[in-house]
């Protein structure tokens, strides 16, 4: 299930950078008195009342024909198409101007829920000066001051009212939900038609072709999938198509669906630091994830080859150490054929669960093997473990003293929880309780 979008616009210098950064809980937005600083739209994940939700700091929406204002407010229009639900900030000590209304016009046309926060409400005395933005035509303004934390609790109340209620697919518990992500013109589209044995989805040698996440279902030897195809994510500054550079946001709400992540690998351009990055969304997701390294027509290769770029990959992507590699071509099918099993068995593990027994022998034999460590004479002692979540797997071991818990014996537990119960293509999280 996928989390609801917040889009905060506005036009320049309302302070939505400073009301994004309180949201966010820390400085993401860059913060300045000089209209027009945040061109980009930005994007985290926030939370309130236990709902999370992924929220958009746009460029501020500026009327004019210059090219800056006019990609600006492109910037924000398309923030506003993906929302869900839309703040409006307007600026207290400024009144209504006509950029404002502008801005109101604009969010009229785009049927969305839309809330109204007053910004820079600093003191209980200008509260009495709010009403005359009833008049925008969009309710009850919120008084809210980002600078000093103000009201946000109340904006926050009235926003979560308005996110839509996502139903669970009407798929059978057994389908598997799969996307692709990776720098443009990586073969995205060519790997899902590969699968497909069909021209579904749309190949173009142009960088950004796909726009928008598109599911594909598919059957295969009695499994059903869900292939989720995304636009291509590229590095920030480096994407001159105002479309193209925000299919970041999109690729995430489709991880958020995904039991299983393939990040894709050009077997020609090589490892690039963005592909990194892209790795990163989905790890940190807690998703299963398969590394696709496309394109392998294109490589002279011999005996030690594949090897070699395996390792390259190992090197590179140390975090992804669980996650199989697959080589393939998109483009003449090779080896296309080894790649949903990889899949299935990435999913099968991301939903896997150990009884507590059996877990509990593994760590006792793993604590005989390698003792726990002590640190200012006192001894870390594990009293017994559990699992206590799927997707990822999730284990808590109680112990006497978490703190004594260093990182490096959990990552030895962990080592010998994947020795013996595989977890391929899939991360698994440990947390050390005190037992209570």
């Amino acid at each position: 299930m996928r989390n609801s979008v917040v889009a905060i616009v506005g036009r320049p210098n309302v302070g939505k950078s400073t009301i994004f950064n309180r949201l966010v809980g820390e400085r993401i937005s860059i913060v300045e008195d000089i209209p027009g600083v945040t061109r980009d739209r930005i994007y985290a994940q926030a939370e309130w009342l236990n709902t999370r939700f992924n929220l958009i700091d746009t460029g501020g929406i500026e009327i004019g024909d210059e090219p800056l204002l006019v990609q600006m407010r492109e910037q924000a229009q398309v923030a506003i198409d993906e929302a869900d639900v839309i703040v409006f900030i307007v600026n207290a000590k400024e009144g209504i101007t006509a950029a404002d209304e502008e801005v109101a016009k604009l969010l009229f046309k785009s049927n969305k829920p839309v809330v109204l926060a007053v910004n820079k409400v600093d003191n209980p005395e200008m509260r009495a000066e709010i009403y005359e933005y009833y008049s925008l035509g969009f309710g009850e303004p919120f008084p809210i001051s980002g600078a000093h934390g103000l009201g946000l609790g109340d904006l926050l109340d009235e926003v979560v009212k308005h996110f839509p209620t996502f139903s669970e697919e009407e798929e059978d518990e057994d389908t598997i939900y799969f996307s692709l992500i990776g720098r443009p013109n990586v073969g995205k589209s060519s790997l899902v038609n590969a699968l497909l044995n069909e021209d579904r989805v749309i190949v173009s040698d142009i960088e950004g072709t796909t726009r928008d996440a598109i599911d594909t279902h598919l059957k295969r030897d009695g499994q059903n999938y869900v292939i989720i195809d995304t636009a291509g994510m590229r590095k920030r500054g480096k994407v001159y198509e105002t479309t193209e550079k925000y299919s970041v946001l999109r690729a995430l709400k489709a991880i958020e669906r995904s039991d299983v992540v393939l990040v894709l690998i050009d077997a020609e351009t090589g490892i690039r630091e963005q592909d990194k990055k892209i790795a990163g969304y989905a790890h940190e997701a807690g998703r299963g994830i398969v590394i696709v390294v496309n394109k392998w027509d294109t490589v002279e290769t011999d005996e030690k080859t594949m090897k070699e770029y395996e390792e390259k990959i190992r090197a590179h992507f140390q975090y992804l150490d669980y996650a199989p590699i697959v080589f393939l071509s998109a483009k003449t099918k090779k080896r296309i054929h080894t790649l949903l099993p990889m899949v299935k068995e990435a999913s099968e593990n991301h939903a896997k669960r150990i009884a507590t027994n059996v877990l509990n022998d593994v760590i006792m034999d793993a604590i005989a093997m390698n003792p726990t460590p002590t640190v200012k004479g006192k001894r870390l002692k594990v009293l017994y473990a559990t699992q206590v979540a799927v997707k990822p797997p999730s284990f808590v071991v109680f112990v006497n003293e978490p703190e004594l818990m260093h990182f490096s014996y959990q990552r030895f537990l962990e080592n010998k929880i994947r020795d013996a119960f595989g977890f391929v293509g899939t991360p698994i999280k440990i947390f050390a309780r005190k037992r209570s």
